[in-house]
């Protein structure tokens, strides 16, 4: 008999292709599989219920310590089947339970014990997470147990020898899926004079500590990476589920100690309280409160520690109330897996509706992006330089300009990122910007013509000798770290002095003209090894002059320096220069009105990027970029024209 299976022997497994997203939900709301082409047949999905409130005790004639709560139950379902024909899935969030008293010392008396509420359940679809349950609170002549729920809460301590709560179980369902539970039981409570502190309430993965002279701890909660790993951080360090500890009572004389410590993923750390000295001059009481859950983590509170009736002078501390549980979460992935024996005929149609699963890879770039340069003022003598482009970098640069690596996580391996390099800018001109991804380099500002302003820019271009005030702004619009610098203001001392300001540069602003006939010098650019050799970028434009004193010099980093005319008569004349290519260095400012004494362009920016190596590097078109190995392996790829960037 013909198989359906295309005639492959073997066992036929499924096949999804879900990319790979993730959903997680801290509220209430509907899972829509978002995978390509709706291909997703597979899901790893992650349900914590609400952590429940630790249990807190009524203090005098007996001052017992409360049971730590617990953490929600944890329900992991691995490789869960999902079709089209299931729809959405409706998402519930379990809330935490409340604490019992207050986490305000004074505000606690005797009326205050009793154990915690339990947690709320989440549900995802017809799947339940159940709350955590209480912390064991309020007994007198004998401790009360903790409540049973996801995981168990711990027992109340007592003073009574044997006379301790016990721990509560977990009741957590599997949901039909082997090895989907995560819940454990709540530790007893300590019981004797000094050993009376409440048992720790049970986590994910380990159950509650066992109460003695200090709590119990809280158990520990499940780490997400190893079962679920999730792209991004949440909560107690992708941790969920830790139990609450035990609070912890000691008599008599104002013994040392501390609050034992909640369970990771969330869990509370119990309170500790002391009963102070009776009858001596000045009693001390030594306490600290407990703490609540960590929200959207499912832990359990802190239990308490209540004193009663303390010594007269003691009067305003009263032990401490239980913390809250933490509100519980789900997550869900859309999983792209496809190993194994599979159908032939279903595989052939993934392909054909480009649902088969791709290659997903992680890596970071670092980046140097650079502007073009704004060209050098012209129309007439003394006009101001031109400012760089703006500089932003990733590294290897100077630290103050620094900015952080771009991360990509989980993209598909050939994955392409367009790379945009801007132009320099003409006479009078800005400069274009260029772009990387969420980076925006913003091109240099053009340099003054006579009786007009300098334009801001990634960094500002330089004034002209007749109108007053600074150069134009640089770092706008503003960016941090800061992109450029202000450009440098003109000068005019007489007819034959007339003087350009500067154009900023990316680690400095334009310089002032000054009299007699010296032209503002560019700012200085930034030096980056991105590449390897040490190589400086984004220098600002020299101020023009018509005097017989010296035109600005182009900041180091690509600027062009400004036109020198000499004074009267013009006997030295010296043209301005262009910025440097591929640079973002501003143009030099004019020297004299006319051809060719104008002002010059600035220089066209750059974009390079440097990966690690891992990955491979394309560009297209071709010319536009330089892909290379750096001696130490990474990656790099040099942009002098916009084009695209692939990575697989």
């Amino acid at each position: 008999m013909a198989r359906s299976n295309g005639g492959i022997i073997g066992k036929r497994n499924l096949t999804s292709f879900g990319g790979n997203h993730e959903h997680k939900f801290t509220s209430p709301g509907t899972f829509s599989p978002c995978g390509p082409s709706s291909g997703t047949r597979l899901l790893d999905v992650v349900i914590v219920g609400g952590g429940a409130g630790g249990g807190n005790t009524k203090g005098a004639p007996a001052n017992n310590s409360g049971g730590g709560g617990a953490a929600g139950g944890v329900l992991f379902l691995n490789s869960f089947p999902y079709s089209p024909s299931q729809g959405n899935k409706s998402v519930t969030i379990g809330a935490g339970g409340a604490g019992k008293g207050s986490l305000t010392q004074s505000a606690n008396m005797s009326g205050c014990g009793g154990s915690g509420t339990v947690g709320n359940n989440s549900v995802w679809g017809c799947y339940t997470a159940i709350g955590g349950g209480t912390g064991g609170g309020g007994g007198i002549s004998s401790g009360t147990d903790g409540g049973a729920g996801g995981s168990g809460g711990g027992g109340q301590g007592n003073i009574s020898s044997g006379q301790q709560g016990d721990g509560g179980a977990s009741n957590q369902p599997d949901g039909g899926f082997s090895n989907s539970i995560r819940g454990n039981a709540g530790g007893p409570g300590g019981s004797g004079g000094c050993n009376r502190a409440g048992g720790g309430g049970g986590g994910a993965t380990a159950v509650g500590g066992t109460g003695a002279s200090s709590g119990g701890v809280g158990g520990a909660g499940l780490a997400l990476g190893d079962v679920f790993p999730v792209s991004a951080p949440f909560g107690d360090s992708n941790v969920v589920g830790g139990g609450g500890a035990g609070g912890s009572y000691l008599p008599g004389t104002n013994p040392t100690g501390s609050k034992s410590a909640g369970g990771a993923g969330g869990g509370g750390d119990g309170a500790f309280s002391t009963g102070g000295i009776p009858g001596a001059p000045t009693p001390v009481v030594n306490s600290s409160t407990a703490c609540n859950a960590q929200v959207n983590t499912g832990g359990g509170g802190g239990g308490g520690a209540q004193q009663g009736s303390p010594p007269a002078a003691n009067s305003g501390v009263n032990g401490t109330g239980s913390g809250a549980g933490g509100s519980g979460i789900v997550l869900v992935k859309e999983l792209t897996k496809a190993s194994g024996v599979w159908s032939m005929q279903s595989q052939m149609a993934a392909k054909q509706q480009g649902t088969w699963p791709v290659k997903l890879i992680t890596y970071s770039l670092d980046y140097l992006v650079v502007a073009g340069g704004g060209g050098g003022g012209t129309s007439n003598c003394g006009c101001g330089g031109g400012g760089a482009g703006g500089y932003r970098a990733s590294g290897y640069g100077p630290s103050p300009l620094r900015g952080s690596s771009l991360p990509f996580s989980n993209v598909e391996a050939g994955n392409s990122h367009t790379v945009t390099v801007g132009a320099g800018g003409s006479t009078d001109s800005n400069g274009t910007n260029s772009v990387f991804e969420s980076i925006t380099s913003t091109g240099g500002g053009a340099g003054a013509d006579v009786g007009g302003d300098a334009n801001p820019g990634g960094s500002g271009g330089g004034r002209s000798f007749n109108t007053p005030g600074s150069g134009g702004c640089g770092n706008a619009p503003p960016t941090s770290p800061p992109q450029g610098n202000n450009g440098g203001a003109g000068a005019n001392a007489g007819s034959g002095t007339e003087s350009g300001g500067g154009g900023g540069g990316a680690t400095a602003s334009g310089g002032n003209a000054a009299p007699p006939g010296n032209g503002g010098a560019g700012g200085a650019g930034a030096p980056n090894t991105i590449l390897g050799p040490d190589t400086s970028y984004a220098g600002g434009g020299g101020g023009g002059t018509s005097g017989s004193g010296e035109s600005g010099v182009g900041g180091a980093g690509g600027g062009g320096a400004g036109g020198v005319l000499g004074g009267p008569g013009g006997s030295h004349p010296r043209a301005s220069a262009a910025g440097t290519v591929n640079t973002g260095g501003g143009g030099g400012g004019s020297y004299g009105p006319g051809a060719p004494n104008n002002g010059m362009p600035g220089g066209p920016g750059i974009v390079i990027l440097r990966g690690p190596s891992t990955v491979t590097f394309t560009a297209n078109p071709g010319p536009s970029a330089t892909i290379s190995t750096h001696p130490g392996g990474n990656k790099l790829a040099k942009f002098t024209s916009s084009g695209t960037l692939t990575v697989s």
